[in-house]
């Protein structure tokens, strides 16, 4: 069965409430993940920092006033564990990166949680709505990796992401969506677990994408994205504890996404329509999920129904925004006095990085 079939059949599946579909079975699962739990025992050699508070106003040389309102949700990926420093960490480089490429402030709250799996997401958004400014302008969502190694059946898991999606866009939010990422470019797995479990997680990814672009969300395959600089210097784009990326590491997935988060909001200097010079295509929503799957960094976004946009936009390389290592607690962003907030300044990002 063709992956667009089943990442379709696993997103039926959701909506109409039925099992796990098309994935690989339990027990082989089961399997990878007692693999992976063994490999980080056997050859990871540290325990990877708690995630630093990001919570703060960035790009304060473009003033404090009227700040674009940024979330991070998700798991560990989206919350930063494995770097030590605020500057390092997903929620910082986006915002900072987000302020140069909007020449305006970006307020950013990070309700992300280490360990997270889906079924928190309906908290994290609560907590979001729950602000007394509203909804953000935009929000990114990291998850899925958690779901695949404790065995969530992927129709609960992109059921509840579709549920969070649907409740931020109706409170007005912009939504991207980092898919599920590779977890066979984990270097203690072997194969054939490694191909087991780079299956189960593409096949969650198109699945997701599917329900993120129903829902009015964008999504961006973060997939092998590591894989590799991974496979030629693992030591520098992991962390200490091997699972979790380094700060290289995150800088290198917060480049992908930055463009997707940008156009999100109007501000990316790119039109959404196809380039076909850039293997940009208009594909079923189906179809765009699975080959989005299949090459990280990938955009996809919804058109005319059932059609989406398959789109590899240009890069921008990023860098720890200077004064980020300082955090503020997230009322003082809310009341627009962050004084003494993470001082992204805005510095012009360097040019366009190369596709890969």
């Amino acid at each position: 069965m063709s992956r667009a079939r089943v990442a379709r059949r696993i997103a039926a599946g959701a909506a109409y409430g039925g099992g796990s579909i098309g994935l690989i079975g339990v027990a082989a699962v089961g399997i990878v993940l007692a693999e992976a739990q063994l490999a980080k025992r056997t050859v990871g050699t540290g325990t990877a920092p708690l995630p630093p508070a990001v919570d703060g106003l960035y790009g304060r040389a473009y003033g404090t006033e009227d700040p674009l309102r940024l979330a991070l949700l998700g798991d560990s990926t989206a919350a930063g564990q494995g770097v030590r420093r605020a500057g390092q960490t997903p929620g910082a480089l986006l915002a900072s990166g987000l302020a140069a490429v909007a020449e305006r402030p970006v307020a950013l709250r990070n309700v992300a949680l280490s360990g997270a799996r889906s079924d928190d997401l309906e908290r994290q958004v609560s907590l979001l709505l729950a602000q007394p400014l509203g909804p953000p302008d935009v929000c990114v969502i990291m998850i899925g990796a958690n779901d695949v190694t404790h065995r969530m059946p992927a129709t609960e898991s992109v059921r509840l992401l579709a549920a969070a999606v649907r409740r931020l866009r109706t409170a007005g939010a912009e939504v991207v969506v980092g898919t599920c990422p590779d977890l066979g470019t984990i270097e203690p797995v072997y194969q054939p677990l490694r191909w087991l479990a780079r299956r189960a997680s593409r096949q969650l990814a198109a699945a997701q994408t599917i329900v993120v672009v129903e829902q009015g969300g964008r999504t961006v395959s973060l997939g092998d994205l590591l894989g590799p600089e991974f496979a030629a210097n693992p030591r520098e784009m992991f962390g200490v504890d091997l699972f979790h990326p380094s700060a290289e590491g995150y800088a290198t997935a917060a480049m992908a996404v930055l463009p997707t988060l940008c156009a999100s909001l109007g501000v990316w200097p790119e039109p959404d329509r196809v380039e076909p010079g850039r293997r940009e295509d208009m594909l079923p929503v189906a179809k765009a999920a699975a080959e989005a799957a299949k090459q990280a960094g990938t955009e996809v976004t919804g058109a005319r129904a059932p059609w989406a946009l398959l789109k590899h936009r240009r890069r921008r390389r990023l860098t720890e925004p200077a004064g980020a290592a300082e955090a503020v607690e997230a009322g003082a962003v809310e009341d627009g006095s962050a004084a003494g907030a993470p001082g992204g300044h805005g510095e012009p990002l360097p040019q366009d990085s190369p596709q890969p």
